[in-house]
């Protein structure tokens, strides 16, 4: 049966009072998820939160949600808050040695950039390179490689499944930062084999502040510490009458990296907009979006914006990024919100991000508004 996209629109309140094409910022929280966050603050109120380990029996039932979205088990996943979190724990996880490097390509999100940067210090080489360069920047010193899935300022896709190949054939590390595609462009980490994926959940999977997930790679827990330890650390943790004393024994299973409570209320959330996600259709909300930013692109050219899409077909994502003749994008975003139209410009680029929730008329008000703007309306 078709997706009756409007009613999916009605989903989000938000959309009523602005033309919001800025999920690369920020994604729109749907009802369910308000709906999910509710009830169990509800059954909190009931129960009075003494039936708090069922709690983690929903969590391993998102956990199972978010493997089928992914491609991976349940196992393979542990809730941390931001990608931040899961990158710093693999990087701090890492033996380095003076000569060793990290690659990343330019223009990263900051959190590629900053944390291998400080490594620095350690004697530890950082570079950023071209895409044109990758490959040639990996050398048998190379121990990690850092990578978004989209890049947030141009959209660029790289092609994960190539660079993981390539990386694995080498003994690279292979962090990917599935932030910006993960809910909106389909990932299976069984084709794709990476070290770790990290998803911070309030961009593209649509959830509040304060949940986030991590695929960490089977053969990588074998080596990879937890950075934080808790309650939870030892594998019987459940057995809360009687918690183990002494030493942890841990599990081999991600929720290792937990250590202790989490955030429920944001959990149950993204639990429901996965859920929401897989019964739309992962492969069928890929198809809606870059059909819009296929529309939003041809809207664009009209306007005489020159795009990076045009220039080489990595950028094919739904962030649509241009370049305005003779304009300033900063500027140019603050005239469209005071319009109630809701883009951002990053590195002097506008930025136009595109999600399943919408529409054709979003893309039209976008272009005739740009269009006034330029003719000084």
């Amino acid at each position: 049966m078709p997706v009756d996209w409007e009613r999916v629109r009605g989903e989000f309140p938000s959309l009523a009072n602005c033309t919001f094409l800025n999920t690369a910022t920020y994604g729109q929280t749907p009802r369910r998820a308000y709906e999910a966050v509710e009830r169990h603050f509800a059954r909190r109120t009931e129960r009075a939160c003494m039936d708090f380990l069922d709690w983690f029996d929903d969590a391993d039932r998102i956990r199972e949600s978010l493997g089928r979205l992914i491609g991976c088990a349940a196992d393979d996943i542990a809730f941390l808050p931001t990608a931040s979190a899961s990158l710093s724990l693999l990087v701090n996880g890492i033996d380095w040695a003076p000569g060793d490097r990290v690659v990343t390509l330019e223009n990263e999100f900051p959190n590629n950039l900053y944390f291998p940067a400080l490594l620095r210090e350690r004697g530890v080489e950082f570079v950023e390179t071209t895409w044109d360069g990758f490959y040639q920047a990996v050398t048998s010193r190379t121990r990690l490689v850092a990578l978004s899935s989209v890049n947030y300022t141009t959209g660029l896709r790289p092609p994960v499944e190539e660079v993981s190949r390539f990386l694995r054939q080498r003994g690279v590390l292979f962090f990917l930062d599935g932030t910006q595609s993960v809910g909106v462009l389909r990932m299976n980490v069984r084709e794709i084999e990476p070290s770790m994926v990290a998803v911070d959940a309030y961009k593209w999977m649509l959830t509040p502040n304060g949940a986030g997930f991590v695929y960490v790679d089977p053969k990588v827990r074998r080596w990879l510490s937890p950075q934080v330890i808790g309650w939870r650390s030892h594998h019987d943790w459940r057995s809360v009458d009687s918690l183990h004393q002494g030493l942890p024994q841990m599990t081999d299973k991600a929720e290792r990296y937990e250590g202790g409570m989490l955030p429920f209320p944001m959990i149950y959330a993204m639990g429901a907009v996965t859920d929401w996600m897989l019964e739309i259709g992962p492969e069928i909300i890929e198809r809606r979006a870059l059909a819009l930013a296929h529309l939003l692109r041809d809207r664009l050219r009209a306007e005489g914006v020159e795009l990076l899409s045009d220039q080489r077909d990595l950028y094919s994502s739904s962030i649509v990024s241009a370049r305005l003749q003779g304009r300033d994008a900063s500027e140019a975003a603050r005239m469209l919100r005071h319009r109630g139209i809701y883009v951002s410009a990053r590195h002097g680029l506008l930025r136009t991000s595109v999600h399943f929730y919408n529409n054709e008329g979003d893309l039209e008000r976008l272009g005739d508004e740009l269009r006034n703007i330029a003719a000084g309306f």
